[in-house]
């Protein structure tokens, strides 16, 4: 099947398969966060245009990624969050001097108690 361009409209299945989630989810959302609102055509099938695809993951990184409730997310929205849609940027990666103070010892130690209890059981 070919790819649809990053300009074309997406149905509520394509999108629920992008996002990794269920198309009532996406309804729910729909209900939650008022500035979400997708074409409807005949039969209430639902179009999300670009600028709601980009809403839509903004939203799921939101509630997955950060941890945000429904009400917090709508509220980072509403409050100026929308300007700035897109993915933030992955963590940077901790130093090698964090890893070094880590001790790896007492990770070792808890890894062969937890064995021998396993063993014992």
């Amino acid at each position: 099947m070919r790819e649809k361009s990053a300009d074309a409209f997406r149905n509520i299945g394509e999108m629920a398969e992008a996002l990794g989630v269920r198309t009532h989810i996406l309804r729910y959302w729909e209900e939650q966060f008022p500035m979400l609102r997708p074409l409807t055509r005949a039969g209430g099938r639902r179009l999300y245009r670009p600028e709601d695809v980009v809403l839509l993951h903004t939203i799921h990184r939101l509630l997955y990624a950060e941890g945000y409730t429904v009400k917090g997310a709508r509220r980072f929205l509403t409050e100026g969050g929308a300007q700035d849609a897109r993915p933030k940027a992955p963590a940077p990666e901790p130093e090698q001097s964090s890893v070094a103070a880590f001790d790896f010892g007492a990770l070792q130690a808890v890894r062969d108690r937890l064995a021998s209890a396993l063993a014992a059981a």
